[in-house]
């Protein structure tokens, strides 16, 4: 009775870790939780206070499609001062989560037989959306040496006749990899060249560490403002996940097919938090700042602890709040009688030996990885090492 297209849509690899981390706590277990791809701290008050007027002020209904134009407008200063990008209110989409925005993109732009480039690790969502499009997605593998980016080689050789599009996520998740405006005008060439459509997923774009800016890809050829759909969002720079709400940016066309879509769909997104998310956006209390300082923090914290631990390789990554570390060595050794055959294996054997939930590469099409989340409290963050140093000595 399902449909073909359903059916070719896989179940997430972490669901194994994620029921058994839910069982440990049922029964009370602490469980380390260092899976999480959300910040540990609080919504900023202005984007709290904001939601509660806008609900004190009774503005609880149906918005625009669209999104309130003051939202939009809020976006495009936003866009336009840190990144350069110029934007209409109606090159504009204000949606339900950036997930949402990434899949209105991705069933807009591609459909039955096209290709779509996908480097390699990566976000678990990114193929399965390619594939509810009826488009295929293609893979490149990005190398650890290299700090796992696309090089433009690489993204060229990949491309056919059906070649549509790329999609580009940075910072990355789960590595960590994020790319410098040299590197991202190489890229862009290749996608000139050859007339591919960008999804450029940004949505880390304000956690990068070290003193490194941010460029967007849309900012370094004037073509490519012309191909490129920004992703973005209020999650995970302003600890909103629970508000769900997500933007797109880009041409005209583009956008406009998108609204269609969300608007037979999930129509707008809640008003409460639109109005939370202007609040947050116009905020100049610094407070941006303040957490890239904390979360650079737990990662130097996050790769010392997994470094020192035996057989796991971790590269310091240079945005979002994730450590990829490679686990290689460590598969094919048994604890007890049962061998450690995959990431997988391990992630499992960290909960149930270490009470420690990550999250293993098989996910994002990486296996010998684990994706460690540092979007946790440094205590939490020592004791997960801790448990994990302690676990892994075991094995044999």
């Amino acid at each position: 009775m399902l449909s073909e297209r359903v059916c070719g849509i896989g179940p997430s690899p972490t669901l194994r870790i994620t029921g058994l981390a839910m069982e440990l706590r049922a029964r009370g277990v602490d469980v380390v939780d260092l899976s999480v791809g959300e910040p540990d701290l609080p919504t900023p008050e202005v984007a709290k206070a904001a939601g509660k007027k806008a609900i004190d002020d009774n503005r609880t209904r149906y918005t625009s499609n669209p999104g309130v134009i003051e939202l939009r407008r809020a976006v495009a200063d936003k866009v336009r001062a840190e990144d350069g990008l110029t934007y209409s209110t109606a090159e504009i989409l204000i949606s339900p989560g950036a997930k949402a925005s990434l899949f209105f993109a991705v069933t807009a732009l591609f459909g039955d037989g096209d290709e779509v480039v996908i480097p390699s690790p990566y976000w678990v969502s990114f193929p399965e959306q390619v594939r509810l499009a009826g488009a295929k997605p293609v893979f490149v593998a990005t190398s650890e040496d290299e700090r796992f980016k696309l090089r433009p080689d690489a993204l060229a050789a990949a491309l056919t006749p059906r070649t549509k599009g790329l999609i580009l996520n940075y910072p990355s998740n789960p590595t960590g990899a994020c790319y410098d405006r040299a590197e991202l005008e190489r890229v862009a060439d290749v996608c000139i060249e050859h007339d591919l459509a960008v999804i450029a997923d940004e949505i880390y774009a304000r956690l990068i560490y070290d003193g490194r800016l941010f460029t967007s890809i849309a900012a370094v050829r004037p073509e490519m403002g012309r191909r490129t759909v920004v992703i973005n969002g209020m999650s995970k720079a302003y600890c909103m996940t629970g508000w769900r709400i997500g933007y797109a940016a880009g041409p005209r066309e583009i956008i406009s097919a998108m609204e269609n879509l969300q608007s037979h769909t999930t129509s707008n997104a809640t008003s409460i938090s639109q109005w939370a998310s202007i609040a947050a956006l116009r905020d100049d209390s610094g407070r941006e700042s303040d957490m890239v300082r904390r979360f650079q923090s737990r990662r130097d914290e996050t790769v010392r602890g997994i470094e020192s631990i035996p057989g796991m390789r971790c590269r310091a990554p240079e945005g979002a709040f994730y450590v990829f570390p490679n686990v290689s060595s460590l598969l094919g050794r048994r604890a007890g009688d049962e061998r450690i055959a995959s990431s997988e294996d391990l992630s499992v054997y960290l909960l149930e030996q270490a009470r420690v939930a990550v999250v293993p590469g098989e996910a994002f099409g990486a296996p010998g990885h684990i994706r460690i989340s540092y979007a946790a409290s440094t205590e939490r963050i020592r004791e997960g090492i801790a448990r994990i140093r302690d676990a892994v000595a075991l094995l044999r």
